[in-house]
């Protein structure tokens, strides 16, 4: 028997019996697209959070104060110093943007429009820093930092709870903790990070919130932003920040009182959390896969038990062992293979409509199938099909012809 003539005689066999082929298959397919939906999704959940950490700026590098590994005595700030420091070309040549930052959560007023808001005080360097874009006006200058100004840069998600609009808002008056503040500017829609929201913020001067709003020593920091020149940089620019704040703080040997994070630790981490949360879910979908692997060993037992006088009439008129064994092993595979492909379809439509529901209620999420969780699922399928219909084919393989056609 050659593999033609197998697979239309399992074609045959199958469409007799249409109503239990069909409800074999119906756990196939449930299994195979549960893992294609559930690929998508996390591979959709990855982009956006990678994406949103790509979008806080180029080659960017964090600088926080204290070390997250390891306990410091007597650690010290991060000062608008250390931050000039970091700025100066001949000390940091592979930088080419400083951005210190102070931040608070404080409550912003309209009218009687009132919300608790993420507060940043920062330089005229921060929307280069971080790839910030206006709406409509002007971003916070020298000028402002120098005259300790009463202005403000807000997000979109700022403007739409106090105001119902992103427009027309230059020379709006808000309050800060009470303090008239003016609107110079409105931020371009940024979408979330690991940091929050980055449209649901409002930015001063860096001066003014040191005196007014945050109240911090006047020289100390909560985070600097460092630009990198290019990516191939960062480790080169990590070192030299690293070393210039060694000796400023005039840390002990081994023990920095800051901490020094780039871009692509943040991706890693992300992509690691998301990838788990992926191979988790999907392993969960792959459970129903193999429970219609077990229905399609419990068919075929059936199949056997109903033809085993067939079994033995063709064994008796010379079929092979061989030749049976291929025969049931063709119908279970082409059970799986055709749950795979219908499965493949419906994931696809399930991660269709998830896109759809997330984009109706706004949120970034946009699921994606890729070919190598289409090939995984058709592979893993047609393989569930010739693992649970090898006992059943082999069973069938080894009865004997008298006893065959004996049986009633």
């Amino acid at each position: 028997m050659n593999l033609g003539q197998a697979i239309l005689e399992a074609l045959e066999s199958l469409s007799a019996n249409k109503l239990r082929s069909g409800l074999t298959i119906l756990g196939i397919v449930i299994g195979v697209a549960a893992v294609i939906a559930m690929l998508a999704v996390g591979t959709g959940a990855q982009n956006v959070i990678t994406g949103s950490i790509s979008g806080l700026g180029s080659n960017l590098l964090f600088i926080f104060p204290g070390n997250f590994n390891e306990r410091v005595r007597n650690p010290q700030p991060l000062t608008l110093a250390d931050a000039q420091a970091l700025a100066d070309p001949f000390q940091v040549p592979s930088v080419t943007a400083v951005a210190p930052v102070l931040s608070g959560t404080r409550e912003v007023t309209f009218g009687s429009e009132r919300t608790s808001v993420q507060i940043y005080g920062v330089t005229s360097n921060y929307a280069a820093v971080r790839n910030y874009t206006l709406l409509e006006g002007e971003f916070i200058s020298e000028e402002h930092i120098l005259g300790q100004a009463s202005v403000a840069v807000i997000g979109p998600e700022v403007a739409d709870r106090l105001f119902g609009h992103r427009e027309g808002l230059i020379g709006e008056v808000i309050r800060i903790e009470g303090q008239p503040f003016r609107i110079i500017g409105v931020t371009a829609p940024k979408g979330g990070s690991s940091f929050g929201s980055q449209d649901d913020i409002v930015l001063i001067p860096l001066t003014t919130a040191q005196t007014r709003i945050l109240r911090r020593d006047r020289n100390r920091v909560d985070l600097i932003y460092a630009q990198v020149s290019s990516p191939e940089l960062v480790p080169q620019a990590i070192e030299e920040i690293a070393q210039v704040l060694r000796t400023r703080h005039r840390t002990e040997l081994g023990v920095d009182d800051f901490t020094i994070f780039s871009q692509q630790d943040f991706v890693s981490t992300a992509q690691t959390i998301t990838g788990v949360l992926t191979i988790f879910l999907g392993g969960i979908a792959a459970i129903s896969l193999l429970v219609g692997g077990i229905g399609i060993m419990n068919i075929m037992l059936v199949s056997v038990t109903e033809r085993t006088r067939e079994i033995g009439l063709r064994k008796a008129v010379g079929a092979r062992k061989r030749d049976i064994l291929i025969q049931f092993l063709t119908e279970s595979s082409l059970l799986s293979l055709f749950g795979g492909l219908i499965g493949i379809a419906f994931g696809w439509l399930i991660a269709f409509v998830v896109g759809q529901i997330a984009a109706a209620s706004n949120t970034p999420l946009n699921p994606q199938v890729g070919v190598d969780a289409i090939l995984l699922a058709t592979m893993f399928s047609t393989a569930v099909g010739l693992f649970f219909g090898l006992y059943p084919a082999n069973r069938a393989a080894n009865l004997e012809p008298v006893e065959a056609l004996r049986y009633e």
